[in-house]
């Protein structure tokens, strides 16, 4: 028998009650709470949507809402649909349909229609029932200045509070205070100084103050709610509205520290850990940036007494280059690369090796900066004994799971064979492109061959990376599924590390074949490697591919950070916004007006559903690795992912309090597989750093030459060590350039960059000792930078401990202190025990009871 309704329905206009044709449960809604919304409006418009935020008896506040469609339907047939349904629902309800009527055809339409519609609304009424059984109470909303919405609006009493509470353990805060005393030594001395020194960092809220008592806390239980706090102490210590969007959202604010403790409150602890991790990230960028403007600077400062830029710089050095291409290409003063050799520079000096050994040291600071962070919050937040319980979904054995594997594996391993291809095609662009400008009739054209062509290549490169980027994020998803894994925490793990492993290979495939590849697949003239067999391989510019590696970098990164991070976040957002205006037929000069009238609850179904954390985290993570990974060839990587990450902060603040609706609270104690991510992507930057300045800087050829091969100890001559020797008349045939005259005289020996044996030798062209000697020194640096570096990181590791001393010194406090409080709570229970059988020892023993007509047997 079904149970009767007990949600209050809002009263409406005209007499009688419909039965709503339901489409289907469409979107879910957080209804915000006024004295703990961050704002789902900006704040001006927050007066006019104070409506909607309790029952109609203005006590209950909402606290969840279910949003359903509305099948809309014409004033003619309105009554007669309304008795159709009711006579329909008692019928479904009874088990039987009543035939339709009319014409047959567009009877048995309507019939299937309403049949389907009415079995949604029946199936909404259960779920209804079933929350209300659960103590939860409903009203509904369907007569909304929203049209085709109807609304469900949910409270969770006291006693449902209180129950799940227990349920999850939830720790709170007890009646039990205790002083929290700062320490005299020099370090807790330097502490105090440094937070009143920054006092004006910090957001005007509440928490920011400094506490000198605590609240014990314990695991939430209904038998021990004396301890508690009082139910109105607990609803205070929610964010004001107003308030938190000023302080936080605003970016006005850029230059404070973030409310973090006010955004878990008000978004739960996972999403208050994002923000938190996000604000010490961008804070350890602070230190990075400055070091890096530093060794820029310091390259700009050097450039003119740079010996190897000079000489190639220099005209009295008459040296001639062999052609960049076949036929087309003609012979080239070296002089001509000298703007080259000045920019790499630049990004190529001996400060980058101290560099790279700084920012390897500087995430590993950063890592243990946070797990110290991260400990203190779980201490303040009282996560200290929570632990992540999740039920198994489904079982299956490895047999079930094996062709989900298998599809896995291969569309892996083809997703990413589809990035090599991409990057092959771009080679070849920039292959095809160079030979065809060098062909151009204009001076200007051809003149400007090497810049054109690397820019533009990073170009296409970018907008390849961004439509890759949302193809693998939705092919990830749709692996996962196949997977169907055991729990919702390892479905979010795999999910997050596949999406990971594409957009890292999608971002970075392109940088690793410049930094590593590039010029190292050439050959020599007269025996150079070809694609297609037309396509000769690409060399780098003479000052070596680190610029080009520059300019790649700086284009992904920058592009990245300003088109995906940030014109999507703000773009896509707004445009889903007014699809869902236009659906709903609101036209756009309406919309003003329309806002005005709206609850709370109306204004929230227009926004954006919260899709989770990954993105967010993954964009993060991605420019943590342009900031760590190839930073010894781009020491400004630092500088513009802070400028980058100030927006950002603000920018995410204000999506989560303007463009999406309030997500579902849900706890966590750390970041999850996002720790180990940064880990791993720290270790390896260490060994991709070793490389790039062994193998694509000149640091070690400069090295090599200074201390065994320069005359006098110095640089003087080093441009002419690196170059060796072509004999012009060994082309091959059809080789050699068609106008071998453009420089006015005629060539018969040129020069390219490598270490070769000159013709006139015993063994001509083949890879000289020097060659050798240059290729070990490389392997040896490799090795000792990747031990050295990783030791120290090691070592600041082991120093830095993973608790604050503070925090472990409390946490212990706190135990001894709630031992003492139960062990007294017994003692009271036994001198209670014992008064009352001590009153009972005393009293006087009772007669016996007489009962009329009762007689004993003599």
């Amino acid at each position: 028998m079904r149970r009767p309704e007990k949600y209050t329905p809002v009263p409406v206009r005209e007499t009688g009650v419909d039965i709503i044709n339901i489409k289907g449960i469409e979107d879910i809604g957080y209804a915000q709470q006024d004295s703990i919304l961050l704002n789902a409006l900006v704040p001006e418009e927050n007066t006019h949507c104070r409506q909607g935020l309790y029952f109609q008896d203005g006590q209950r506040r909402v606290d969840y809402v279910l949003t359903y469609h509305i099948k809309k339907q014409s004033s003619s047939r309105r009554h007669s649909s309304r008795l159709t349904d009711n006579a329909f629902t008692r019928s479904l309800r009874r088990g039987r349909v009543p035939p339709p009527k009319g014409d047959p055809e567009v009877g048995a339409q309507e019939h299937s229609l309403h049949y389907h519609e009415d079995d949604k609304r029946f199936c909404r009424d259960e779920f209804e029932s079933s929350l209300m059984e659960m103590g939860l109470e409903l009203e509904k909303d369907e007569h909304t200045k929203t049209p085709g919405v109807g609304f469900v609006k949910i409270h969770a009493p006291w006693h449902v509070l209180c129950r799940e509470a227990e349920f999850m353990k939830l720790k709170m805060p007890t009646k039990k205070v205790y002083e929290v005393k700062q320490g005299s030594n020099l370090v807790e001395k330097i502490n105090t100084f440094i937070t009143k020194l920054t006092e004006p960092l910090h957001p005007n809220v509440e928490e920011n103050r400094i506490q000198n008592v605590k609240h014990l806390s314990y695991p939430f239980s209904r038998e021990k709610q004396h301890f508690l706090l009082a139910n109105g102490v607990y609803m205070a210590a929610y964010p004001l509205h107003d308030l938190l969007y000023e302080e936080w959202a605003s970016y006005s604010v850029f230059y404070k520290y973030q409310p973090v403790g006010l955004i878990r409150k008000y978004f739960g602890e996972k999403i208050g850990l994002y923000f938190a991790w996000l604000g010490v990230y961008t804070q350890m960028l602070i230190p990075a940036s400055l070091v890096g403007v530093i060794v820029f600077l310091y390259g700009c400062a050097t450039v003119d007494d740079d010996i190897p830029s000079m000489e190639i710089c220099d005209k009295r050095n008459n040296i001639t280059m062999c052609p960049l291409c076949d036929r087309a290409c003609s012979y080239w003063k070296l002089i001509t690369a000298c703007g080259t050799a000045r920019a790499s520079h630049l990004f190529d000096n001996p400060a980058t090796v101290f560099f790279s050994i700084f920012m390897a040291l500087w995430a590993a600071m950063f890592m243990e900066h946070w797990k110290r962070r991260q400990m203190r919050l779980n201490y303040i937040w009282d996560l200290t004994g929570f632990e992540d319980e999740e039920p198994e979904k489904v079982k299956l054995t490895c047999k079930d799971r094996l062709p989900a594997y298998m599809t896995n594996l291969v569309m892996m391993l083809f997703m990413i064979g589809v990035t090599f291809a991409i990057v092959f095609g771009v080679i070849v662009y920039r292959i095809s492109t160079t030979s065809a400008l060098y062909m151009s009739s204009n001076p200007t054209t051809r003149s400007n061959v090497r810049l054109t062509v690397k820019t533009t290549a990073a170009i296409i490169n970018l907008v390849v990376i961004l439509i890759l980027d949302e193809v693998y994020g939705a092919v990830a998803r749709w692996l996962t599924i196949l997977e169907v894994p055991k729990t919702d925490k390892s479905f979010e793990e795999r999910l997050i590390f596949k999406t990971f492993i594409l957009k890292f290979v999608n971002a970075f495939t392109p940088i690793i074949y410049i930094a590593f590849f590039r010029g190292r697949l050439v050959g020599r003239p007269g025996s150079y490697l070809y694609v297609f067999e037309s396509y000769r391989m690409e060399e780098c510019a003479h000052g070596g591919c680190l610029m080009e590696l520059c300019i790649q970098l700086s284009i992904t990164m920058l592009g990245k950070q300003l088109i995906q991070n940030n014109l999507f976040e703000i773009g896509i957002p707004k445009l889903k916004k007014l699809i869902r205006y236009i659906k709903s037929k609101r036209r756009a000069f309406q919309e003003e007006e329309q806002d005005k009238k709206l609850q709370r609850y109306e204004t929230d179904h227009f926004l954006e559903p919260f899709a989770g954390l990954t993105p967010e985290y993954m964009e993060m993570i991605i420019q943590f690795g342009f900031v760590t990974l190839f930073v010894a060839s781009f020491p400004l990587a630092p500088l513009f992912a802070l400028l980058n990450n100030i927006i950002e902060i603000r920018l995410d603040a204000k999506k989560f309090v303007v463009e999406l609706r309030r997500p579902i609270a849900a706890r966590a104690k750390d970041i999850g597989i996002w720790y180990n991510i940064l880990r791993g992507i720290s270790k390896v930057a260490v060994i991709i750093n070793a490389f790039v300045i062994s193998f694509t800087s000149d640091f070690i050829p400069r090295l090599v030459y200074q201390y065994m091969y320069s005359p006098d100890g110095s640089m003087h001559g080093f441009v002419n060590h690196t170059l060796s020797y072509f004999n012009v008349s060994d082309f091959q045939e059809g080789k050699d350039p068609l106008e071998p005259t453009d420089l006015e005289y005629k060539v018969e020996i040129c020069r390219y960059k490598d270490y070769r044996e000159p013709p006139w030798s015993p063994t001509p062209y083949e890879i000289s000792k020097e060659f050798w000697t240059v290729l070990a020194v490389k392997l040896a640096f490799v090795i000792v930078f990747q031990n050295v570096v990783m030791l120290m990181s090691d070592v600041v590791d082991w120093i830095i401990p993973d608790i604050p001393k503070d925090i472990s010194v409390q946490i212990h406090k706190e135990k001894i202190l709630m031992v003492e409080l139960f062990m007294k709570e017994e003692q009271g229970k036994m001198q209670t025990l014992e008064s009352k059988d001590s009153c009972n020892n005393h009293s006087p023993v009772p007669r016996p009871r007489s009962f009329p007509n009762s007689h004993t047997n003599d």
